[in-house]
C-alpha cells in the first residue's frame, strides 16, 4: 500500500490503485485527529466534490468517518467548485472543508484536498501532520463509521447548497450590469466540470449573451486533461474563432479554479498576461494595493507595479502561499502562471469562475479586445515573453544537476546573473532584468525551465542557454 503524499494542492492518485476508500477514510480520520489536538473539531467541516468518477462516494464516506468521530459535515449536493467550497467555510466559519478533486489532472485521478479555517489551500506544516498521521494509520481499521442515515439523524451530516450565497459575494465583486450593457456576447466552456450552472448562470441572469459547449457532466472530461490551456481546448477556440458575433471566450478547469480566456478572433491569452492586464485594470479604475505572484510567474506584473507605484511579493510556487496575503489583506490580487488568481475582498484560493468575470467586466469596460488592451498595456511598460519547458534527465545528468545549482555560473547566455533567487528551485535573475528559473520535479527525472525575455528570438536563445546549463 503506497503511502500518503500531499502535493501542491492537496493528496492525489490513481483510483482504484491509491486512490481508495480505505486510503480516504484513514486520511479523513488524520484530518479529524488534526483538528480534535487543535481544538476546532466541534466546528465541523464542509465536504464537496468535483464531476469526477465516484466523487458523491467519497464525500459521504468522509462524512461517515467524520460523524462516527462526532465531528459534524455540511456535505454540497451537487459536484462543487473548489472557490465555492472555500467561501462556504468562510461563510460558515468551520473548522475547514475536505474537497475531492484532482482538478485539472486526467480523469483515471480523483484528491482530496484539505483547507483550514481561513479557506486557502492548508500550508505545508499542516498537510504534513496529516500526512505523519495518516501513514502511521495505514493498513489498520482506525476509525469508526457512522451510516448516513443515522449520521443526517444525529445532526452529523446536513446536506447544503452553496450557490446562492457564493453568487451573491460574486456579484459586490463584479460589475455584471456593465458587462450586459456593453453587449457582449461571450462563449462559456466548463469542460465538463463544476463551473455549470455558476459561471454561465452568473452572466445570463444579467441578460449577457452566452454560448456554451461542453456543459454538462461527464467523468471523461470529453478525452482530454480538464485543463483550460491552449492544446486542451481546440474545439472551444474554433467554436469563439468561428462566429463572429462572440467577443470573448471564458473557460475553466474540471474544479473551476483555473481559466482560460480566448480572445474573440480566437488568440488564447496566457495567464500571465491576464494577471498583469487586471492588476493594471482594477489599478485604473480606482483599486489600490499590492499584488503577489509565484516565482514562476511572469514580472509583466511587476512592470505594471513599478508604473502605478505599488509593489509585488513574490512567493514559492503553490497557491496557497498567495492565498496568506489574500487572508492578511495585504494585497489586491495574487495569481500565478499556471491560472490561479484572486483578489482582496475574496477567498484566500484559487478562482477561475471570478477571473473569467473580471476579465469580461474589463473587456466590456474598456470596449477593446484583450489583444488591443495587451497592446496598450506593452505600449506603458514594455513587452514580456515568458515560457516553460520541461527538460527530462538522464540517471547522470540526474545526479550532476544538483552540483551544478549548487554553484551557480557567472553568467549564462552572455548575460551577467546579478542575483540568484532560491525561493523555490534556482532562479537566474540577469542584470538585464530577464531570468530563468530551474525548478526539480519531486516526482519525476523531470527539470521545469522557466524562462523570459522583451522578445520572442531572446527568449529563444535564453531557453537554449538553459537546456545546455543542465546538459542536454
Amino acid at each position: 500500500m503506497g503511502r500518503i503524499k500531499f502535493g501542491t494542492s492537496g493528496w492525489r492518485g490513481i483510483l482504484c490503485e491509491d486512490f481508495i476508500f480505505e486510503n480516504v477514510k484513514v486520511v479523513t480520520q488524520a484530518i479529524a485527529d488534526h483538528l480534535r489536538e487543535a481544538g476546532e473539531a466541534e466546528k465541523g467541516l464542509v465536504i464537496g466534490y468535483d464531476a469526477r468518477f465516484m466523487g458523491e462516494r467519497f464525500a459521504h464516506e468522509a462524512a461517515r468517518v467524520l460523524a462516527g468521530a462526532g465531528i459534524p459535515s455540511f456535505v454540497c449536493n451537487r459536484d462543487t467548485p473548489t472557490p465555492v467550497i472555500a467561501f462556504e467555510i468562510l461563510r460558515r466559519a468551520t473548522a475547514g472543508g475536505i474537497n475531492f478533486t484532482a482538478s485539472h489532472n486526467p480523469p483515471e485521478y480523483n484528491g482530496l484536498k484539505f483547507s483550514p479555517s481561513w479557506g486557502g489551500p492548508a500550508l505545508p506544516e499542516t498537510t504534513l501532520d496529516i500526512e505523519k498521521r495518516a501513514n502511521a494509520m495505514l493498513g489498520h481499521i482506525c476509525y469508526k463509521e457512522m451510516p448516513l442515515d443515522q449520521a443526517v439523524r444525529a445532526g452529523l451530516v446536513e446536506e447544503i447548497e452553496p450557490k446562492p450565497a457564493y453568487f451573491e459575494a460574486i456579484r459586490k465583486l463584479v460589475n455584471l450590469k456593465a458587462i450586459a450593457d456593453s453587449g457582449l456576447v461571450v462563449a462559456v466552456n466548463p469542460l465538463y466540470g463544476t463551473a455549470r450552472g455558476y459561471l454561465d448562470t452568473l452572466l445570463q441572469e444579467v441578460g449577457v449573451k452566452v454560448v456554451t459547449m461542453n456543459d454538462h457532466r461527464d467523468p471523461y472530461f470529453g478525452g482530454l486533461p480538464p485543463e483550460p490551456s491552449q492544446s486542451h481546448i481546440p474545439d472551444f477556440i474554433k467554436l469563439v474563432a468561428g462566429n463572429p458575433e462572440i467577443r470573448l471566450g471564458l473557460a475553466t478547469d474540471g474544479d473551476a479554479d483555473r481559466y482560460g480566456i480566448v480572445d474573440g478572433d480566437g488568440t488564447f491569452i496566457e495567464a500571465n498576461y491576464v494577471l498583469a492586464l487586471l492588476f493594471d485594470y482594477l489599478l485604473r479604475h480606482g483599486k489600490t494595493g499590492n499584488a503577489a505572484r509565484s516565482v514562476a510567474t511572469s514580472h509583466f506584473i511587476d512592470a505594471v507595479a513599478r508604473h502605478h507605484g505599488v509593489k509585488v511579493l513574490e512567493t514559492p510556487v503553490g497557491f496557497k502561499f498567495i492565498g496568506e496575503f489574500i487572508r492578511d489583506d495585504k494585497i489586491l490580487i495574487g495569481g500565478e502562471e499556471s491560472a490561479g488568481l484572486t483578489v482582496r475582498g475574496h477567498v484566500p484560493d484559487k478562482d477561475g469562475i471570478l477571473a473569467c468575470l473580471l476579465v469580461a467586466e474589463m473587456v466590456a469596460v474598456e470596449g477593446k479586445s484583450m489583444k488591443d488592451l495587451l497592446c496598450d498595456l506593452y505600449d506603458r511598460v514594455g513587452e514580456f515573453y515568458t515560457r516553460r519547458d520541461n527538460v527530462k534527465l538522464s540517471p547522470e545528468l540526474e545526479m550532476s544537476f544538483a552540483e551544478k545549482l549548487a554553484t551557480p555560473p557567472k553568467e549564462l547566455a552572455g548575460k551577467k546573473i546579478a542575483e540568484v533567487i532560491t525561493l523555490d528551485g534556482s532562479k537566474f535573475l540577469f542584470d538585464d532584468g530577464t531570468w530563468v528559473l530551474f525548478r526539480k520535479s519531486g516526482t519525476e527525472p523531470v527539470v521545469r525551465v522557466y524562462g523570459e525575455a522583451n522578445t520572442e528570438a531572446e527568449l529563444d536563445r535564453l531557453m537554449k542557454a538553459a537546456a545546455q546549463f543542465i546538459g542536454v
